[in-house]
């Protein structure tokens, strides 16, 4: 014979009186006491203030501390113009070759199984693991006058190192990582299953990649490009070691914010480090804004 339970009224009315009570016992186990939510925002408000809000306004404050005028003249400046034009061409080249290799590469490792899968990852993730100034470096040894290539380089009277292309390599190795790294997760969870319906249907590999990936993947794009354009033009360390610091021919605006600064010229190089600090508001607020609707597109999938 098998033993059975019979629930009595007063068992069941405990049970239910417990289910009800769950919900409140998680609830306040996950809600602070006011003084504590109050003290953290605190904490956080005074943080952002030290680190954050402080430094931004002292950068305006210095540049315009004696007016306008100067402000403007800093920025005119042949120099700070050659600065800031190599800094639009650096950026104008990198983030475009490591949008369609991001691209690629998000494509190859999200869609398809192959050997060798998981190095190509980590090769992606080097220059996250890497100083730049050793990437700079390695520029170096490559192309330097005592380098693998140098040589050669010199007997052709290319010029890699000092000049604009040494500027673009060294910056295409410290952001290519950006744009991919944004893709691939996105990509593996959105899976195939689509671009599989499309061949089916008989579109083309360009027709499924134009209508059907990547309108996918397009916020996601948007926000890699925008990282990855800030990093551009933000990057010290590699180009340091590359550029030579010519005035006026190899110096990027980070670059001449240092040379004008160690001249004690600090109005100007505050002036040039404001068009940094613009741009870098530029960025997150674009930043914020894809954020935004890639949350909103998130949010409407499942409804249609």
């Amino acid at each position: 014979m098998t033993a059975t339970t019979i629930a009595t009224p007063a068992s069941a009315a405990a049970s239910l009186s417990q289910r009800r009570t769950e919900p409140a016992i998680a609830l306040s186990a996950t809600a602070e006491p006011l003084w504590v939510r109050v003290l953290l925002v605190t904490l956080a408000f005074a943080f952002l203030t030290l680190f954050l809000f402080v430094p931004l306004v002292a950068v305006f404050a210095e540049a315009l501390k004696k007016g306008w005028q100067v402000y403007l003249q800093a920025i005119i400046d042949p120099d700070a113009l050659s600065a800031i034009r190599l800094t639009l061409i650096a950026a104008g080249i990198s983030v475009p070759l490591n949008l369609v290799f991001g691209v690629a590469a998000a494509w190859t490792i999200a869609k398809f199984e192959f050997r060798g899968k998981s190095v190509l990852l980590t090769l992606i993730d080097l220059p996250f693991s890497v100083s730049p100034v050793i990437s700079g470096l390695i520029y170096v040894l490559l192309f330097g006058a005592q380098g693998w290539f140098g040589g050669w380089l010199r007997e052709h009277d290319i010029k890699i190192l000092f000049a604009v292309p040494g500027i673009v390599l060294a910056t295409i190795f410290v952001t290519f990582p950006f744009i991919a790294r944004e893709l691939i997760p996105l990509m593996q969870a959105q899976g195939s299953e689509e671009e599989e319906a499309a061949l089916v249907l008989g579109a083309s590999g360009w027709q499924t990649f134009w209508r059907v990936t990547l309108p996918n993947i397009k916020w996601g794009l948007l926000y890699g490009v925008i990282l990855c354009n800030a990093r551009a033009m933000g990057e010290f360390g590699a180009v340091s070691v590359v550029s030579g610091h010519i005035r006026g021919e190899t110096n990027t605006m980070p670059l001449q914010v240092e040379i004008l600064y160690n001249e004690y010229n600090f109005t100007a190089a505050f002036a040039v480090a404001s068009l940094l600090t613009l741009l870098a508001l530029l960025t997150l607020a674009l930043k914020s804004i894809v954020e935004w609707r890639t949350d909103e597109s998130r949010r409407q999938a499942p409804q249609e």
